[in-house]
């Protein structure tokens, strides 16, 4: 499986000692529900795959701050995270730090 996709890629670290995946998203194309589609068929995929490879991974969905503050606020991002018990990183792409771990 290809997972390498450029600026957006996933990543294996280390959460104090839990073994994490990050996939990277950054939300640039024009539609935002496109981009989300597009992520959480991925996020699935991939957690398929770790659990094949990797089993102790944890998949969190890294996203930018001004993206989770405009589209993950909405109905049916907050409705599709809570159904398919996405993890999510938030960062803020400007200064490069973690801004928020949501489980």
């Amino acid at each position: 499986m290809q997972i390498d996709l450029g600026a957006e890629r996933l990543i294996a670290a280390q959460k104090q000692d839990e073994r994490i995946a990050v996939k990277i998203k950054s939300f640039v194309a024009p539609s935002a529900i496109s981009e989300f589609h597009t992520a959480l068929g991925q996020c699935l995929n991939y957690r398929v795959a770790l659990k094949l490879k990797e089993p102790e991974r944890v998949l969190y969905l890294a996203v930018p701050l001004a993206t989770y503050k405009y589209f993950f606020s909405r109905q049916l991002p907050q409705l599709s995270i809570h159904e398919y018990q996405l993890k999510l990183l938030v960062f803020d792409p400007e200064n490069e730090v973690i801004v928020q771990w949501i489980n």
